[in-house]
């Protein structure tokens, strides 16, 4: 490389261009991704050597990212996630960061949250793995909400079908259950009223802040209660939980389809005889309430509590976890988790409002100096 006539710099860009090529040819003959992944370590040695610019290997992975199908994307990504430690190294973590940024947002953009979450989730841990904690551009430092997750459900009374009865001859829906198909675990009467309230609450779980209003919180309660009253009288039975846990396990339950919440008035009683449906309301309130009488650094001086709020806060968050530990199946278990899992998010709230300092600290010696401190004393007690 050094017999080569030319500057460094222009040998560099000369090679990696031709890198490009190759690679641009491989994509084009639909060769297999083992072969593109070669030309790829191939250009991390020869940045390694000295002899290729330390950007190109991310400006390949993402060309070969944007012209794969999701399929093959899968296989290129575990390549990047098993090459992490590579990327954070000093040859290439400055040179790379922003394009591996670019480069999972793009992938995050044409996955679907719903049937690639698994794929989602390792991007996510991915980047939480490349980047340190105090990186800013991945800390949610003003606790903002993300206000577009809204829930949308029939608002209309006189387009409800709750309550009527199916005419003979009339099809059923896939999804739908007739009228000889009701669910065995418990059978709880459904209205309109009781559909409305239950998904107008998921308003306030995605905006917490309206809580602090006095006539939504008005609303906010009479919901609540109307909500957790149905889930205590129509209790769900342990014994067919187990069962379909065991046939999930049976089946491998490797590809599961994870949905927005689906608000079809005909799956209503589906959903409130389904544990984990349960589950994911029961946790909503616990983090709302959370957050209603946690200390955030960005909210508001006017966001506070009465008394009154408080104490209902406090007597529901026990009538939740108990609710939580009577839900089949491990019910106990599963609220003890929660709950472990809430009381060490207060140390990440406790975290953030004091700015997020960094965990690395520098090593003390005998004394209690730092590292700089201890060897200027040393050297002035030899002077």
């Amino acid at each position: 490389f050094s017999k080569i006539p030319g500057s460094e710099n222009e040998k560099k860009l000369t090679l990696d261009q031709a890198f490009r090529v190759a690679l641009e040819e491989e994509i084009i003959n639909k060769t297999s991704c083992e072969n593109v992944l070669a030309i790829i370590s191939l250009v991390i040695n020869g940045v390694i050597e000295g002899i290729c610019t330390a950007s190109t290997p991310f400006v390949l992975l993402g060309d070969v990212l944007d012209c794969l199908p999701l399929d093959q994307c899968d296989k290129i990504f575990t390549f990047v996630e098993k090459n992490v430690s590579t990327w954070k190294s000093n040859t290439f973590y400055s040179a790379g960061k922003n394009y591996l940024l670019r480069m999972c947002n793009d992938l995050l953009r044409r996955l679907s949250k719903s049937q690639n979450t698994v794929f989602c989730g390792r991007i996510q841990l991915f980047l939480a793995r490349l980047f340190p904690l105090s990186e800013k551009s991945g800390l949610n430092l003003q606790s903002q909400f993300n206000l577009e997750n809204i829930t949308v459900f029939n608002t209309s009374e006189q387009d409800s079908t709750l309550g009527q009865k199916r005419e003979e001859g009339m099809e059923v829906e896939e999804g739908e259950m007739g009228d000889d198909e009701a669910p065995t675990s418990c059978s709880i009467p459904i209205d309109y009223n009781l559909y409305r309230k239950f998904w107008s609450l998921q308003d306030y779980f995605r905006n917490p802040v309206q809580c602090y209003e006095k006539v939504s919180w008005k609303v906010f309660l009479k919901y609540s209660e109307e909500v957790l009253t149905v889930f205590e009288s129509y209790k769900l039975d342990d014994t067919q939980a187990s069962r379909k846990k065991l046939e999930e396990l049976k089946t491998g339950g490797e590809h599961v389809y994870f949905a927005k919440f689906l608000t079809s008035e005909k799956l209503m009683d589906l959903q409130l005889s389904d544990s984990n449906f349960r589950r994911h309301i029961l946790l909503q309130y616990l983090i709302l309430f959370q957050y209603l009488k946690g200390q955030v650094k960005f909210k508001s001086s006017n966001f506070i509590l009465t008394d009154e709020q408080s104490l209902w806060i406090e007597a529901t968050t026990k009538q939740v976890y108990q609710l939580l530990s009577e839900n089949p199946p491990d019910g106990k278990r599963f609220s003890k988790m929660v709950e472990h899992i809430l009381n060490t998010e207060e140390n990440w709230n406790s975290w953030k409002n004091e700015g997020c300092p960094s965990f690395v600290k520098e090593r003390l010696f005998p004394g209690g100096f730092p590292q700089a401190q201890h060897f200027n004393t040393k050297r002035m007690l030899k002077l």
